[in-house]
């Protein structure tokens, strides 16, 4: 009698060409990269860590132990001491944290209203800035960048001969949408001679560039986990020592008073095991899909500087295109990217960035912001490349949307 069919699959159905060549590739790591799987294992472990740190009963302390490990983890990565890492709920709440702290409490002696800014920063400054201009009575001097999207030291300097009424610079130390790296140490050095605080938002330079707080003379420095393959929801404003801000948040007086809240021990172990692995050798594939881009579609042009750059990011204009349209169409084909542009109210904006380097309106609509991480390969970019011509022409001939027939049109 012959043996029953077995009903257990043994082995997995190959998938279709078509589906092989739609498999998503993932080349959006300056957004959020994928979390790491020793930071996974490292986070599901010390969930598993009963105790509140503040609590003084020996759960309590062994959760502060835990956390303060993490901590210490952190600030070796960052080159600043562990006292000086203040954990966050991310990038955006370090920068508000930084700005807004710093700000109010250089006003303690004297008004210090103004704050000296470049054109293109992130908008979790552009917002934060803004908002202290409307709501506290700040005075905000833009510094203009160049071409290449780096700020203009000789304006800075102008800004701060000009005026003895500055509470703060605040700066990129990468611009997170065209990668290029900008003078922190020139800044520092021009604002230290007129006795005024720099804050440096590095949440997309940290994990490609080394980082070394003590040596850059900053007083404040923002990081997120969730760029470097750590959880989403921790990251950490780097205060020195001898810098003084006004908290956000009260109640419980933690890390120094300047934030308080239950500190997640848990993400703080993630954090500072993602921080540890390797990070920054990607410039083999970035420099591939640059050439490969700049090859493969006419009128391509590579924005930011093209040595002096983060080695994950390539920023790319199409001529002709709506940056949305690109995005779409490349995500139809299984590839995700971004426009690095901000989009309100349903409508596409042109990159603040891009107008902000001198670009048109319209040269600033096509852009692409295409990044590379810990887990891209050569096969990530080369499908890139593949799908890419083909959506950059269905763009062109959708034109911008504003003015133009529908996408699918063909």
């Amino acid at each position: 009698m012959s043996a029953p069919k077995s009903s257990i699959v043994t082995e997995a159905p190959r998938p279709h060409p078509s589906e092989e060549s739609n498999m998503s590739v993932y080349l959006d790591h300056a957004a959020t990269t994928p979390m790491h799987p020793l930071a996974i294992a490292a986070y599901a472990e010390a969930l598993g860590t009963v105790g509140n740190p503040s609590s003084i009963h020996s759960a309590g302390q062994n959760a502060k132990r835990v956390l303060e490990e993490a901590r210490e983890r952190v600030a070796a990565t960052l080159g600043c001491e562990p006292i000086e890492v203040v954990f966050t709920s991310g990038g955006t709440e370090s920068v508000n944290l930084a700005i807004k702290g710093l700000w109010w409490a250089r006003q303690s002696d004297r008004p210090r209203p103004r704050l000296l800014v470049p054109a293109g920063e992130h908008h979790a400054t552009v917002d934060a800035v803004e908002w202290l201009e409307r709501s506290e009575g700040a005075v905000v001097t833009w510094i203009p960048l160049d071409e290449l999207g780096r700020v203009r030291v000789d304006a800075l300097a102008d800004a701060l001969d000009e005026h003895d009424d500055v509470a703060l610079v605040s700066l990129l130390w990468a611009n997170n949408e065209v990668g290029t790296m900008q003078p922190v140490d020139e800044v520092v050095a021009l604002a230290a001679a007129h006795g005024v605080p720099v804050h440096s938002d590095a949440v997309a330079a940290y994990g490609q560039v080394p980082i070394d707080f003590a040596a850059s003379g900053l007083a404040a420095l923002s990081v997120s986990a969730h760029k470097i393959g750590g959880p989403i929801g921790i990251g950490a404003l780097v205060l020195s020592r001898t810098a003084t801000v006004v908290p956000l948040i009260h109640g419980g007086g933690q890390q120094r008073q300047v934030r308080s809240g239950t500190q997640d021990a848990p993400a703080a172990v993630a954090f500072a095991v993602a921080a540890e692995q390797p990070h920054g050798a990607y410039e083999p594939l970035r420099d591939r899909l640059i050439s490969g881009v700049l090859a493969s579609v006419p009128g391509a042009v590579l924005r930011g500087d093209p040595v002096d750059r983060l080695p994950g990011n390539a920023h790319v204009t199409f001529e002709g295109c709506e940056g949305d349209s690109l995005l779409f169409l490349l995500d139809a084909a299984g590839v995700s990217v971004s426009t690095g542009s901000a989009c309100q109210a349903g409508i596409p904006e042109p990159s603040h960035v891009l107008l902000a380097m001198g670009l048109s309106a319209d040269a600033a609509r096509g852009a692409l912001r295409m990044t590379v991480g810990h887990t891209s390969t050569v096969a990530d970019v080369d499908a890139l490349l593949a799908a890419l011509p083909d959506a950059v022409a269905r763009a062109g001939r959708a034109g911008y949307a504003d003015r133009a027939p529908a996408l699918g049109a063909r």
